[in-house]
């Protein structure tokens, strides 16, 4: 409730800054927005974080699937298998991926 409660605030907020700046300021806004989400600290932080979910998530996915082990379906099993490691054209299987990364 409380996370509908935050969500609804921000859409009925979004709505009266949208409505009483107008399009200048929502070009400002968009135009400081872009220039945060390029700003070489932001972009770190968010790839820092990103990594760190990977890694907490692939601890869970470890503690489940040995509390589970033999009760799940196939049907899972085999998905989960093919999420973790995507095979390419040739048949091998990579577990690593370039998914948060970037060229900066």
């Amino acid at each position: 409730m409380r996370y509908k409660l935050t969500f609804a605030a921000g859409l009925a907020l979004g709505y009266v800054i949208g409505t009483r700046a107008g399009r200048e300021r929502y070009e400002r806004m968009k135009t400081a927005a872009r220039d945060l989400a390029r700003n070489p600290a932001v972009r770190n932080a968010a790839e820092s974080a990103a990594q760190t979910g990977r890694q907490f998530a692939g601890k869970a996915a470890h503690a489940v699937g040995d509390k589970v082990g033999d009760r799940l379906p196939s049907s899972v099993t085999d998905r989960v298998s093919a999420l973790r490691g995507r095979a390419h054209a040739n048949g091998q299987v990579t577990e690593d991926d370039d998914w948060g990364t970037s060229n900066t």
